[in-house]
């Protein structure tokens, strides 16, 4: 019997809704643990080499030994360094970072304006870090005939105090680190800003000797190839890895895979930046924009990738001084701060290629965020007026499908008369198209276009760190991670289901079967999909629906031309 056969198949819906719910839930307490205590030193740093420089490689090493041509192997003086690591704590408004002495390195980055955790809001972000079990840190140095950074080891930096932080009434603050020797004091100072996530690295280089003083700047962001972001093969895969602009091309993706398998990937840039890049957040090197300088992303020994660049050496002239160069982002992919720091740097907002649409509909639905205040209803509002400024071509195609549906009966007649007399079918149905003025892809053009602003959209809710953590109603405590009682799905699928049932059967049976299927398949999907594109989804369907069935109750009535 139907009902029997409709009651079994919902109750495998539900049961199949169950197990997907508590495998989501056992993905989530299954995390793999990584420890958040981050080591105080790590000496197997792999160093790039600085340019131009001849380079021989130590085969005890991963570490380059950088000389210059011109040296005329004159020896490089040995700084002093202090006995033993610390790491250095600075506190800021957007920051909680740890410094490495040795080195000077970032080895740890978190950010208190992005919890952790939904239910830990107190617990911040963890960026960066070096841990037992992850590398993800930050490296800088001086590299060449008298560079700091050699193949045989780090300088050790002296610090006047092991704590920072940026107090009230003040905009920036200053961490300086410190080295000399043979009248060549090196200070390598981290500037943080009141309001910001761009940390500005000065080597302040004071040449009291008597010889010129020679090296070059690199900055590098080392990192294994661990993805924080758990997620199943129905869920969304955020793009994992590096990315890079150069000439050829303003924002290039060069993943793990392509590092492993290809060796290296180098190219030469006026400015220029090269970043690490995951889901709503991402790190970048941003070297000097008055200069050109290398870049090089390459697999080390393991599982360790190093992704940066080197500037040209610079000579200090005895009895002066100098300042070398660049910044350092690390924080959340905040469109309208990175395409103030460099060129196409906010590009790393990836909407894919159709970000010419994408970009002014984020400008659009933040515009209209200022006047509400609520992302959930901001996108309610965006896909409200997009459906109004699309409603001519929606009517359109809406009306082609209301005859379609009103005279499906007579092509059902047609059909039965004229059997497989396919030529006579064919010309008896262009008579009726003719007479009823309909025309047949007159319900799919208007969708077409309609489809990249669509999509779109899509990549816009999918990228945006704005829906992080942000709730929505009761029950939708966080609109970038999945609906946790599927409610949002299951409404989509309804909406889906009501929206079939007012477009024309197909007169193909097999291709009837398969769009009866498509709410279903749907609906399994959006299971996995963040709260805040299904929303966009079920107003969009609800929307469509109220117009289409108007539309379509007017053309049966015979009240449309």
């Amino acid at each position: 019997m139907d009902w029997q056969r409709t009651s079994f198949l919902a109750a495998i819906a539900v049961v199949s809704v169950l197990l997907i719910n508590e495998w989501g839930d056992f993905q989530d307490q299954h995390k793999p643990e990584v420890s958040q205590e981050t080591l105080v030193s790590n000496n197997s740093d792999t160093l790039p080499s600085s340019t131009p420089v001849t380079i021989s490689e130590n085969i005890n090493s991963d570490i380059p030994v950088a000389t210059t041509a011109n040296s005329n192997d004159q020896e490089a003086p040995v700084l002093a360094t202090t006995s033993q690591e610390q790491l250095i704590s600075v506190t800021t408004d957007h920051f909680v970072v740890l410094i490495d002495t040795h080195g000077g390195d970032i080895v740890k980055v978190a950010l208190p304006d992005h919890s952790a955790e939904l239910d830990t809001p107190d617990v911040p972000f963890v960026l960066l870090n070096r841990t037992a079990q992850t590398t993800y840190i930050a490296q800088s140095g001086l590299i060449g005939a008298n560079g700091t950074d050699t193949a045989d080891g780090r300088p050790n930096f002296n610090t006047s105090k092991n704590e920072y932080v940026l107090t009230e009434g003040n905009d920036t603050i200053s961490v300086d680190l410190f080295i000399e020797e043979n009248s060549v004091k090196i200070t390598k100072r981290f500037t943080f800003t009141r309001g910001d996530n761009l940390i500005n690295l000065e080597y302040i280089i004071d040449n009291q000797s008597s010889n010129d003083w020679t090296a070059g700047l690199f900055g590098q962001i080392k990192r294994d190839s661990h993805n924080p972001v758990v997620s199943t093969a129905l869920g969304m895969q955020p793009y994992l890895g590096a990315a890079i602009t150069t000439q050829e091309e303003n924002y290039k993706k060069v993943n793990f895979s392509d590092l492993e398998e290809d060796g290296n990937f180098k190219t030469t840039q006026n400015g220029g930046w090269v970043a690490m890049v995951q889901h709503y957040f991402l790190s970048a090197w941003v070297p000097d924009s008055s200069l050109s300088n290398n870049f090089n992303l390459r697999k080390t020994s393991g599982d360790m990738y190093l992704l940066g660049f080197t500037s040209p050496q610079v000579t200090v002239a005895p009895q002066s001084q100098t300042v070398i160069k660049a910044d350092f982002y690390a924080g959340p992919k905040d469109v309208y701060r990175l395409e103030k720091i460099s060129p196409y740097l906010d590009l790393t907002v990836d909407y894919g290629w159709l970000w010419w649409i994408a970009k002014p509909l984020f400008q659009f639905l933040n515009f209209i965020y200022g006047f509400i205040g609520s992302w959930g209803w901001s996108i309610i509002a965006l896909t409200v007026i997009i459906k109004a400024i699309f409603f001519p071509l929606s009517a359109t195609s809406y009306r082609s499908m209301a005859k379609m549906r009103k005279f499906g009966p007579e092509m059902q007649r047609m059909k039965e008369t004229y059997g497989d007399d396919r030529q006579r079918m064919s010309q008896e149905m262009m008579k009726l198209y003719k007479k009823e003025k309909i025309n047949p892809l007159g319900g799919c053009l208007p969708i077409l276009v309609q489809m990249p602003v669509f999509i779109s959209l899509y990549w816009v809710l999918m990228e945006s760190v704005e829906l992080r953590h942000t709730p929505f109603l009761g029950w939708i405590a966080d609109l970038s991670v999945r609906d946790p009682y599927f409610v949002l799905p299951l409404i989509m699928g309804i909406t889906m289901f009501i929206q079939q049932k007012l477009n024309p059967v197909p007169p193909d049976p097999t291709q009837a079967r398969i769009m009866q299927m498509m709410p279903i398949v749907f609906t399994f999907m959006f299971l996995w999909f963040p709260a805040g594109l299904v929303l966009y989804w079920v107003v969009n369907n609800t929307l469509s629906i109220t117009q289409q069935y108007f539309i379509t109750k007017k053309i049966e009535a015979g009240d449309a031309k």
